[in-house]
């Protein structure tokens, strides 16, 4: 054979050679798109079986069945700067009592299927707090009588918008619109506890659309293999600013 035969013979070869690696390259790049491709339709499919969020509705629902099924009897207090308001708190399944001395103060919330119903106990009889009197302070406090009612949680006009974290847990957002101006908030934000259901957050809006008040958990605390509310901030804002005026907290104590 001679040297151009030879040449010609490793040409071929190193043509072939790489006719099999551009072929292996290509039946190899198909494989993997077609590899990819079916892995996304998988996740797709996957996704469009996923259950879809809670409605705003369920979410409030189980709220509440959550709230209205607690025996408690702590002591708690309302402190703002160097003021500290002692109060007891008690509660009994959908029914919760408040008591406060100097002067004494005995409120009654009854957390109902479909509303809630705050009263003034007086001499062992209870009565319904005028619907005139919720907006005013608690002691001088950021907290008002309408606060400690929870009537938002039973406003209809109510939807998920999305989901955020509030110290680290997965909540769901939701946006509550008030349905009469008796009222002080024409909407509320809630921020829900994704895996424990507990109320982490809170916003009250004013008829202007500024941001009034927020309500936040600072902390939890464990109390007979429970968890229990330990601190709350409260922080009342100059309305159209971020400027906070006033700040309390509400602690419970063991």
């Amino acid at each position: 054979m001679t040297n151009d035969e030879i040449s010609s013979n490793a040409r071929m070869t190193n043509l072939q050679s790489g006719a099999l690696l551009l072929s292996f390259a290509l039946r190899h790049s198909f494989v993997i798109r077609h590899s990819s491709f079916v892995i996304w339709l998988a996740f797709a499919a996957l996704s469009s079986f996923a259950d879809p969020p809670p409605s705003a509705k369920d979410i409030l629902a189980s709220f509440r069945m959550m709230e209205s099924r607690q025996q408690i009897d702590l002591q708690g207090q309302l402190r703002q700067n160097d003021v500290v308001i002692p109060f007891q708190l008690v509660q009994n399944g959908p029914l919760i009592r408040y008591s406060f001395t100097n002067p004494d103060e005995v409120l009654q919330l009854r957390l109902g299927e479909n509303s809630s119903r705050l009263d003034l106990v007086s001499e062992g009889e209870a009565e319904k707090f005028p619907a005139s009197k919720l907006d005013q302070r608690i002691r001088g406090t950021s907290v008002t009588y309408e606060d400690l009612s929870f009537k938002f949680l039973y406003w209809p006009t109510a939807r998920v918008l999305g989901e955020e974290k509030v110290r680290t847990r997965n909540c769901w957002k939701l946006q509550l619109r008030a349905p009469s101006r008796e009222s002080q908030y024409s909407n509320v934000l809630l921020w829900v506890d994704k895996a424990s259901g507990a109320l982490m957050r809170m916003e009250g809006y004013d008829w202007n659309a500024q941001l009034t008040k927020r309500f936040e958990v600072v902390s939890a605390q464990k109390i007979e293999g429970r968890w229990f509310l330990k601190q709350m901030r409260v922080e009342e804002f100059q309305p159209g600013t971020n400027h906070v005026q006033a700040r309390t907290y509400l602690e419970i104590k063991r």
